[in-house]
């Protein structure tokens, strides 16, 4: 006997659905279908930081002064007792020692925001080497580039906050490289700093882009993302029973939607463990920032340390066009950034210039080894930033082994030059190799002999697009194609009509060319071997 509790529940469902028809939608939601592919919860493992970095975010809202008036620090922490700082370091300060789990709150979304960029990055990997950017996928690729952008510049904004001396030398740097955008630098800096720096406006100017402006554009864009890809379903490996046509994995519910879940609060657990237990961003320690002062040695997150080496790389030299003199920074800063982006924008179109396969929808995923030149070019390009983002760490390199620091700017720069290409070198070699031993196999005869096969590219895939298997001579005569057959057994119930028709000859007439063309009698004329 249904209970008062349900028969309201099933009421307001019959009434919600009186009026917005939606039982049909939830039905067909319900059971749409993933793929049960790890690499496929990427995107939602930044999703998920995503969640966590709104709602510490928004705790920490509550007690961060954005000012950078003149106060005197009085808290729990004594070295600092006294001291005169701005409204900004001090909240921070007393956010650290004095309220509630703040300790906890900012350093959960510190590290939040470290692996929601990195899952980003990964995720973008993962769909660049597996061609998921291909048709229709092409704006998805674009919104996912561009969340990228927003998250590292509301990474960065979010990092200066606190106006201790560590950010602030970040924001020093960040003032140089606007100042030197040729023509319209000093008023760019002006705009964006409010003056010349240090300006009393940036930490207010920060906080609204942080907290406002790109949030608000990353959760458009976000919605934007999933809709596109509920729409046009989603991508899949290879493999057992899997088309172009057809998605292979679990139900939204309930499976999918308690992994999900199960997911989300792993990763809330594991960002609470690390905000508790490894500390991150330590600014009492930084002190507050000073003009007239430095730290050394200096590094910024993750996502900026590209940056930070590409600007320590790149040769003391300026050049003048124009009557007009283009600054260092605006090299390694601005342009090579702007290639970067740039570059990721256009990619899909970039490739389809090369490969022309926009003629059709792509649903099924390429394996890397399937497309060596294209695995080989992203292990390149990651090499070089790879490079990159330890060379933003030289002077730290240099004091750990006792080398100078000009040493390993030297090495660097080699190494950024000649190591991406010796691995992609590399890599196209081994990619390839991995492509054709596919395209290698045996040829099983009816009477139990076997003679080696090679199956060459066929329809322009390359060779061993799909497990590699011995074949009977009932596989190549169905298609009446004696060597040019797909390496994958149609996936199908063995009893199945369709799989007897498919090991079945179809037509006489292929069945005897293939036995001609292995030098064969048929089956009826051939003389058994003793012991047969």
């Amino acid at each position: 006997m249904a209970t008062l509790a349900e028969k309201g529940a099933s009421g307001t469902a019959v009434w919600v659905d009186d009026r917005l028809g939606s039982s049909k939608f939830v039905k067909r939601s319900l059971n749409k279908v993933f793929p049960d592919h790890w690499s496929f919860m990427l995107g939602e493992i930044a999703l998920y930081c995503f969640t966590i970095l709104v709602l510490t975010g928004t705790y920490l809202t509550f007690f961060f002064e954005a000012s950078t008036r003149d106060v005197v620090y009085h808290g729990r922490y004594l070295p600092l007792n006294g001291a005169h700082v701005s409204a900004a370091y001090a909240s921070v300060v007393r956010i650290s020692f004095d309220v509630r789990a703040g300790m906890v709150m900012r350093q959960m979304h510190h590290w939040a925001a470290l692996v929601f960029i990195a899952a980003i990055v990964v995720h973008l990997c993962r769909i660049f080497f597996t061609g998921a950017f291909r048709r229709p996928r092409e704006i998805n690729w674009i919104i996912g580039v561009t969340l990228l952008l927003l998250a590292i510049f509301n990474g960065f904004s979010g990092y200066s906050l606190p106006d201790d001396l560590l950010s602030g030398v970040g924001l020093r740097i960040a003032y140089s490289v606007a100042q030197s955008v040729p023509f319209i630098g000093t008023w760019l800096a002006f705009l964006l700093f409010g003056g010349e720096f240090p300006s009393g406006q940036i930490i207010s100017r920060l906080f609204v882009i942080h907290v406002m402006i790109i949030p608000g554009l990353l959760v458009g864009l976000i919605g934007a993302h999933l809709a596109i890809l509920w729409h046009q379903k989603h991508t899949q490996f290879p493999g057992r029973g899997r088309t172009e046509t057809n998605v292979v994995g679990s139900r939204l519910y309930p499976t999918y939607a308690l992994r999900s879940v199960g997911l989300f609060f792993g990763i809330a657990a594991v960002l609470g463990a690390m905000a508790g237990l490894v500390q991150i961003n330590p600014v009492w320690l930084y002190g507050p920032f000073t003009p007239a002062a430095v730290s050394s040695p200096a590094q910024p997150d993750w996502f900026m340390g590209w940056l930070e080496g590409a600007l320590r790389l790149f040769p003391a030299f300026e050049i003048r066009a124009f009557h007009h003199s283009i600054p260092n920074p605006f090299f390694p800063t601005v342009l090579l950034p702007g290639i970067t982006f740039g570059a990721l924008f256009l990619w899909p179109f970039i490739e389809n210039r090369f490969t022309h396969e926009s003629d059709r929808a792509h649903h099924l995923l390429d394996r890397p080894r399937d497309k060596p030149a294209r695995t080989a070019f992203g292990a390149g390009v990651l090499t070089f930033y790879t490079v990159l983002f330890f060379a933003g760490s030289n002077d730290v390199i240099a004091k750990t082994f006792s080398w100078s620091v000009a040493a390993v700017t030297l090495t660097m720069r080699v190494l950024v030059v000649v190591l991406p290409f010796v691995v992609a070198w590399g890599t196209f070699a081994v990619m390839r190799g991995l492509r054709d031993s596919e395209a290698e196999g045996l040829l099983e005869l009816p009477l139990g002999d076997v003679v080696p096969w090679v199956h060459p590219p066929s329809n322009g895939h390359p060779p061993g697009g799909g497990e590699a298997r011995a074949l009977s001579l009932g596989d190549l005569v169905a298609t009446d194609e004696p060597f040019v057959a797909s390496p994958v057994l149609p996936e199908a119930n063995p009893d199945s009509p369709a799989a007897k028709e498919t090991v079945e000859p179809k037509e006489p007439a292929a069945a005897e060319i293939a036995w001609e063309s292995l030098g064969l009698a048929p089956p009826e004329t051939r003389e058994p071997s003793g012991g047969e």
